[in-house]
């Protein structure tokens, strides 16, 4: 008897040790899946409540459960959770009654990181009025398009923009755009000063009555993001989506003790929805920067005892590339959630700033699934399981990169990949995982749509990504496919780009994509251009209209002069040889030109031009 007690012993001091290298993450697994259920359980009863509970409704939770609590850090400003929510029932009202929004309509914000961007989104939510995220880089022609798409009523800004808003002035009167600045005066001729009518309006609570034909599916905001289509998509986020991406933060361990970083833009869904939603559903405080800075970033940390930071890979590594000092340990945050983070920019930052907690996620703004990497292992995006696929219905089939299409097998179907194969990654659409699309425009919507995917019928989102999934459940980010790539953590659609550069009188064609660049994140704008016959390449000319008509993040940095533009036998742009070859001289024989910014013109790309970049003495 003493005997078998023994071996039971040893069975149960071996099991944990066999556990551990069989099934090293079964724990970490059984942990996230069980937050995962109750995060899905939770937002589940909010919405099945009558009326449905929104982002909006969890935040007045908190108002009544903490109201002095500080919400916003901002420079030497603190606004607590009850004067957000004073401040914008005040312009909720003034909205309603000086501006003339009802119900249903869109509203334009197009402002810097302020805590105005937080007010003003509630406020809108209070009387049932969808926020419009306008990205405050874009002019003119995309300015214009992005109010047109997403059918704004009203246009939110500050003098700062006075010289983009006058540009467009007398085009937005004509298609009865209203503007307004959030300020005490108004420098432009027919445009309202709206501040001060907000300030002397009552703060009292707004009737649930002024929103309350409003549903789980109905509109909270439009995010724009680029696209194969070229000009920017107005993705439609629901009550219910942006109930679901709040909860992120909830999953990766972050709670209302915490203080969270973000010098991340708030029209992006980075910030707003994933940093600013995962705040305010825990109930936490976040400090919200006007832009991000290298150099402030710790020094910010330590000053508001930073626990939690929202990052983009980009930014990742700006921090890792600036000046090594000997405090750079000596701050409070033990998590970081974000994406985009290269490999080795991650062991980077692990080994100079200390341990954190990164959660690397993956997901489109418009997307309807999304990964986590609660394990730390450097370099995933994301962890699946069985039981996760089976929740999530994703697949990674077959692409043909140089055809731009899935591959298909002899009955039309498309072609899964195996473990360690890269693939697309497309995920079923279903009355749970739904895709919702882009305002203004079906077609939009219907080109990110895969059918007949698995069987004939069905209907799957395309993400336009490859990633490779390995034998453990860990995913991996590869590339892009199409006409969009990233860079300085934006996405760019080349035909937006091409659009622009063809509008020149010395180009004939042109084909823009993306290449990878030594040392950065993303992909960097890169333009081959076929000369009309008997004109030549206007370097000058080209670098005043670039920089007039695009965001510098747009901007193709790389030219390439060719006789002829390859295309396939569908009519389409070859672009995956032209990304192959990059910029490097020693590898192209045609002329190359380089965006000098300090000659105001593309010059001669050199091979000390190289050199320098893939040095990192070069900034682009």
């Amino acid at each position: 008897m003493p005997d078998l007690y023994a071996v039971v012993l040893g069975l149960l001091i071996l099991l944990p040790l066999l556990g551990n290298i069989f099934f090293p993450y079964l724990w970490l697994d059984l942990v996230f899946l069980f937050r995962t259920i109750c995060s899905g359980y939770r937002c589940y009863k909010y919405i099945q409540r009558n009326p449905s509970f929104a982002l909006l409704d969890i935040f007045l939770a908190k108002v009544q459960k903490h109201p002095e609590k500080p919400l916003i850090l901002f420079r030497e400003e603190v606004y607590s959770y009850r004067e957000i929510d004073q401040r914008s029932s005040q312009a909720a009202r003034v909205f309603q009654s000086h501006v003339g929004l009802k119900e249903g309509d869109t509203v334009a914000v197009f402002l810097e990181n302020v805590p105005a961007y937080i007010w003003v989104w509630f406020g809108l939510e209070k009387i049932g009025c969808t926020m419009a995220c306008v990205n405050y880089n874009i002019r003119s022609k995309s300015l214009l398009h992005v109010l047109s798409s997403c059918e704004a009523k009203v246009l939110l800004t500050t003098p700062d923009f006075q010289a983009a808003i006058e540009d467009v002035l007398p085009t937005l009167k004509k298609e009865g755009i209203q503007v307004f600045y959030l300020s005490d005066d108004s420098p432009t001729k027919g445009v309202q000063a709206l501040l001060g009518h907000i300030k002397c309006s009552s703060p009292e609570p707004v009737p649930v009555s002024c929103r309350s034909s409003l549903s789980p599916k109905s509109p909270s905001l439009y995010i724009f993001t680029s696209g194969t289509t070229g000009l920017p998509k107005a993705a439609i986020i629901t009550r219910r989506k942006l109930l679901l991406v709040s909860a992120m933060y909830r999953l990766c361990g972050v709670c209302p003790k915490d203080i969270i970083y973000v010098p991340l833009p708030m029209y992006h869904s980075a910030a707003l929805l994933i940093a600013i939603g995962g705040c305010l559903e825990v109930g936490a405080t976040f400090v919200l920067r006007s832009k991000f800075s290298a150099s402030h970033f710790w020094d910010d940390c330590r000053r508001y005892h930073v626990t939690v930071i929202q990052y983009v890979g980009e930014m990742m590594r700006y921090l890792c590339n600036s000046p090594k000092k000997d405090n750079d340990r000596d701050h409070s945050v033990r998590i970081a959630i974000g994406n985009g983070m290269r490999m080795e920019v991650w062991k980077e930052f692990l080994r100079r700033f200390g341990f954190i907690q990164i959660y690397e996620f993956y997901g489109a703004t418009e997307g309807n699934v999304g990964f986590i990497n609660y394990t730390g292992k450097v370099g995933a995006v994301g962890k699946t399981n069985y039981l996760h696929k089976k929740m999530t219905m994703f697949q990674l089939i077959k692409y043909d990169v140089d055809q731009d299409e899935a591959v298909r097998d002899e009955k039309g179907n498309c072609i899964p990949v195996v473990a360690g194969e890269t693939g697309l990654l497309v995920a079923k659409i279903t009355e749970v995982t739904p895709f919702v699309g882009y305002a203004g425009d079906r077609e939009k919507t219907e080109k990110k749509i895969l059918r007949d995917v698995l069987k004939k019928g069905d209907c799957y989102f395309n993400t336009g990504d490859l990633l490779m999934q390995d034998r453990e459940g860990f995913l991996y980010f590869q590339d892009r496919v199409g006409d969009t790539f990233r860079w300085k953590g934006e996405n760019v659609a080349t035909t937006e780009v091409e659009s622009v550069l063809a509008g020149l009188d010395f180009i004939q064609e042109v084909n823009v994509y993306g290449v990878p660049v030594p040392g950065h994140e993303g992909k960097i704008g890169m333009a081959a251009v076929r000369l009309k016959e008997g004109l030549t390449f206007d370097g000058k000319k080209l670098y005043e209209h670039v920089k007039a008509s695009m965001p510098n993040y747009a901007v193709p940095r790389f030219i390439r002069l060719r006789d002829t533009l390859e295309i396939t036998g569908t009519f389409k742009q070859c672009k995956g040889q032209l990304v192959k070859e990059g910029f490097n001289p020693s590898v192209i024989r045609d002329p190359l030109y380089f965006l000098d910014d300090l000659e105001k013109c593309y010059t001669p790309m050199t091979q000390q031009i190289w050199d320098s970049i893939a040095e990192k003495k070069l900034k682009l």
